[in-house]
């Protein structure tokens, strides 16, 4: 199946490779994400999801090619810097400052994110908290949190920093059924707001509720692109990742 990269994208990945060593971990990738889509990215365990997400959000640089915001080379930009100009992430373990309120979690994005202050952060981080079923939380402890609460903190916190592009690694691992429900519902919510949001998920039934678009990535490459079902019955993509699931 061929790449469907359209022309013009917010966030924009040519020819990426990464390698550590001599293991090739991702392997001449080309990858676009613009405000309000969404897009599903998924694959065996070592296909490299989660390396195109560190690379997108600078954690990681390219040992070959170039990523662009907004036409603008941000290859070797430091994450911080990719943060404030509207590129989020929610990492797949979430880790939030255990010391600290949810309210005091969420307001470290915002005010280090979104560079917001006083009651505009207050403000901010009250409709976030709200958006991700957190609000009656707010002055708990994120160290006393469950697994669902602490997945939505994480998402939480990456929302908090005003993100025009949200980068979301399994954030729907270990969650039940009507749990993941949510999260879906909450993920549409975002991309009415216009954040286009990029999804690595190994529940692939929750996934194709959420996303107009998936990826399926194998041994460090993109092997299909497109519409989630005709991605989802591409011969290659069976025998590649669905095959060996089952």
């Amino acid at each position: 199946m061929s790449k469907a990269i359209p022309a013009a994208r917010a966030l924009t990945g040519r020819g990426l490779s990464k390698r550590f060593g001599d293991l090739v971990v991702l392997d001449d990738v080309d990858f676009s994400v613009a405000a309000g889509d969404a897009v599903g990215i998924v694959g065996p365990n070592g296909a490299g999801k989660t390396t195109l997400l560190n690379l997108l959000a600078g954690s990681l640089r390219p040992n070959a090619g170039t990523i662009t915001l907004d036409d603008q080379d941000i290859t070797t930009t430091s994450p911080a810097i990719r943060c404030r100009r509207g590129i989020g992430r929610a990492m797949q373990i979430p880790r939030p400052f255990a010391g600290l309120t949810v309210l005091e979690n969420v307001l470290v994005g915002a005010s280090y994110g979104a560079g917001l202050r006083g009651q505009h952060a207050y403000r901010h981080c009250a409709e976030v908290l709200d958006t991700c079923g957190l609000i009656e939380l707010a002055n708990r402890r994120a160290d006393s949190l469950g697994l669902l609460h602490r997945k939505r903190l994480e998402l939480a916190r990456a929302l908090a920093t005003g993100p025009r592009i949200l980068l979301l690694d399994e954030i729907g691992g270990g969650l039940t059924d009507a749990e993941a429900v949510d999260l879906v519902a909450t993920v549409r919510k975002l991309r009415e707001r216009g954040i286009g949001v990029v999804w690595i998920e190994h529940i692939v039934h929750v996934l194709v509720q959420a996303v107009d678009r998936l990826v399926c990535m194998d041994a460090g490459r993109i092997i299909a692109d497109g519409d989630p079902q005709a991605v989802l019955s591409d011969a290659v993509v069976v025998d590649a990742y669905l095959g060996k699931a089952q």
